[in-house]
């Protein structure tokens, strides 16, 4: 079962609305205070405009290192979506815990907090890091930020556990995410007199169309990476927007694309591949108008991540855990990040990824009751692995 204190610290969690475009500064006061109560002190990294902030904690300080317990704060939006329950109610019904940001990710978090107590009085040769993020859903901006601060203040991490919904299986690979935005600038004119104009749209498609050419391409050639839902590397458009009237050749069109790339393969040089056929439209259309062209502006890059079952954390994972077995997961987190920054990451926690982004939103409380275990596991670790 879980506890009383760490359901009630999810459900806190939950009913404060943390989507993206708001601020999060309220969750992360929250738990800075309640650290502060504790004796533990926050450090805060903060975006441009102080409406977000990182927080990173040490509970343990005087160990020699640790190991840091890592999630972010914001969520998904729930616009348009057929809720029957309110999304920041925290309701508990069925054995569930109901609510945006329930598996993804914020019990995750509560948890965590909810022994940070036991974490300070730990007789564990490692202390505990808090590190909980901004604008993860959005692009895993605040993460960066947090790290560099991190490596600012002289912390040297032994490892890192991401509490993304993994089913409390440690997952030990997930595929790369990078979305760009391509503007495309032609010549306007009269639609009888289309020798005279540079179509946007349809210099727009040829690009949507090589696009096209290469994600067949991933599906037939790339070498499979088996225990990913699809094995191989993924590219698709996801909007599209151009065009004033059905007489008027478009000036201007606008498309979004994503890649999503095995941790074998490479998303820059698919990218350099469509700036490339890019370069090579841009001759005939700029005969016909010299301000004709392609521009592109990055969304977001988030890396593949591949770690090892022999990684120490992986092996504490699986031991906190009890399950004989390592995963896969087909979503992006910020576990490439911290694996980029030179720490060992394991991703484990709560839920299910099947729940998270969809109405009515839950976790079960028996994940809940396995992600506490997992967390009093730690604090009485005798060692990493």
């Amino acid at each position: 079962m879980i506890s009383t204190h760490a359901l009630a610290l999810a459900q806190t969690l939950v009913r404060m609305n943390t989507v993206s475009r708001n601020s999060n500064l309220e969750l992360i006061h929250f738990i800075r205070d309640q650290l502060l109560q504790l004796g533990v002190k926050s450090r805060l990294t903060y975006n441009a405009d102080k409406t977000k902030a990182n927080l990173f904690a040490t509970l343990g300080e005087g160990k020699p290192a640790g190991v840091i317990l890592s999630g972010h704060t914001d969520t998904v939006p729930w616009d348009g979506q057929d809720w029957t329950l309110d999304p920041l109610g925290a309701v508990v019904k069925d054995g569930r815990l109901y609510g945006r940001g329930s598996a993804d990710m914020k019990s995750f978090i509560a948890i965590a907090l909810a022994h940070a107590q036991a974490f300070l009085e730990s007789a564990a040769p490692f202390a505990i890091h808090f590190a909980f993020s901004y604008d993860e859903e959005v692009g895993c901006f605040g993460v960066r930020e947090l790290i560099a601060d991190m490596k600012d203040a002289g912390v040297k991490p032994l490892a890192c556990i991401i509490g993304e919904p993994t089913g409390m299986v440690p997952a030990i690979a997930h595929k790369g995410v990078y979305r760009y935005k391509c503007c495309v600038r032609g010549k306007e004119a009269h639609s009888s007199l289309t020798p005279q104009s540079v179509n946007a749209i349809e210099m727009a498609a040829r690009l949507v169309g090589k696009l096209r050419n290469m994600a067949e391409g991933f599906e037939r050639h790339e070498p499979r990476y088996e225990g990913f839902d699809v094995p191989f590397s993924t590219a698709s458009v996801g909007q599209f927007h151009g065009g004033i009237a059905d007489n008027v050749v478009p000036r201007d069109a606008e498309f979004r694309y994503e890649f999503r790339d095995l941790p074998t393969a490479d998303a820059t040089v698919m990218q350099k591949e469509v700036l490339a056929h890019a370069l090579s439209l841009q001759s005939a259309m700029k005969s016909i108008a010299p301000e004709a062209g392609f521009s592109f502006e990055t969304i977001c890059e988030v890396p593949s991540f591949l770690g090892s079952a022999q990684d120490p954390v992986t092996r504490l994972a699986l031991r906190l855990s009890g399950e004989p077995r390592t995963t896969l997961v087909a979503f992006g987190t910020e576990a490439g990040i911290f694996k980029n920054s030179g720490i060992p990451t394991v991703v484990c926690g709560p839920g299910s990824i099947v729940q998270a982004h969809q109405s009515d939103e839950y976790v079960s409380l028996e994940q809940l009751a396995r992600c506490e275990a997992f967390m009093q596991g730690l604090a009485a670790s005798p060692a990493l692995a």
